[in-house]
């Protein structure tokens, strides 16, 4: 169990920028791959991002690639996602994931709400 708390969400025009963090309890953050996934409204919970144990690859969804950066501080067992030029297709609730490899991400935070209005 790795509690994840997530940060940074609110309300943004169109064509702004947010970055979200999620904080990570435990020592051994630096073990697990971490990312972002998102559900919108009456949709199903779709992958936004992913990011290995040591930072040193990352993945993105086509509709978010060029537009999103994901990085994480070991030191500071966080995880952030940068989002600039935010459409409001974005919008959505933004979840921290985190698991032994990038292909199984199995924690999950509560959540932090993006808005973004046209």
């Amino acid at each position: 169990q790795v509690p994840l708390v997530e940060s940074g969400g609110g309300l943004v025009q169109a064509g702004g920028s947010l970055r979200l963090s999620c904080a990570a309890s435990g020592r051994t953050f630096s073990l697990y791959a971490m990312g972002w996934f998102r559900q919108a409204p009456g949709k199903e919970r779709e992958f936004v991002a992913h990011i290995t144990r040591t930072g040193a690859l990352t993945t993105y969804a086509d509709s978010v690639s060029g537009r999103f950066t994901i990085s994480r501080d070991n030191a500071e067992n966080t995880v952030y996602l940068q989002m600039n030029s935010l459409k409001p297709e974005d919008t959505a609730v933004y979840y921290c994931t985190a698991g032994p490899t990038t292909a199984s991400l199995r924690w999950w935070g509560q959540g932090t709400q993006v808005t973004v209005s046209s």
